[in-house]
């Protein structure tokens, strides 16, 4: 018997609750210079551990959509496209490939801790390199101020929010559980 191809409830509602939760991380934000640091990237990267590449990265796009439509769901309670204009878009549009590479990586790694790491790492350098890039040709700043402004601070912070994702991700997985392959693929028949 084959399965519909419509995508399952359940994992239409994790991306949603996902996209909620990402945008809740929004609003737990410290100032300290041009970006600020937020818990974003903590559900973005659990997001991508838990619901794979595809649906990580629908999390992602619900929540890109909700804040393009206006809806203030950005650092600082802000929302609307003129913030992918300001020194925060670069990363803004970073959590896309962030998300699809933490989900695409850890699903090859066989959701092991090592691989979930080397997922958030990867995934992590992919979201400093499109933030970094947006930062340095929005505001003019040289490379290593742009590096001091918006990346140097937020390692320690990263490397936490990795340390957590990867034991909230072990004990979240069997709850989250599967309607299908993390990477959104129909399952085989067995003949």
């Amino acid at each position: 018997m084959s399965r519909s191809r419509t995508p399952p409830l359940r994992m239409i509602v994790f991306a949603a609750l996902f996209a909620a939760l990402t945008a809740v991380g929004a609003f737990l934000a410290l100032p300290i210079g041009p970006v600020p640091i937020v818990l974003q990237n903590l559900f973005v990267y659990l997001a991508g551990l838990l619901l794979g590449a595809r649906w990580g990265l629908a999390s992602v796009g619900i929540y890109l959509l909700a804040g393009t439509c206006g809806l203030p769901v950005f650092a600082g309670g802000t929302g609307g496209i003129g913030r992918f204009l300001g020194p925060t878009g670069g990363y803004l549009i970073g959590y896309l490939p962030a998300v699809f590479l933490i989900g695409w990586i850890s699903q090859k790694a066989g959701r092991r801790p090592l691989g979930d790491v080397a997922a958030m790492l990867c995934g992590t350098a992919a979201l400093y390199a499109c933030g970094l890039l947006g930062l340095k040709l929005l505001t003019g700043l040289s490379w290593p101020k742009a590096l001091a402004a918006g990346m140097l601070p937020f390692l320690p912070g990263d490397a936490v929010k990795i340390a957590v994702a990867v034991p909230i991700a072990r004990a979240l997985r069997p709850i989250v559980g599967r309607a299908g392959p993390t990477d959104g693929q129909q399952p085989e028949t067995r003949k």
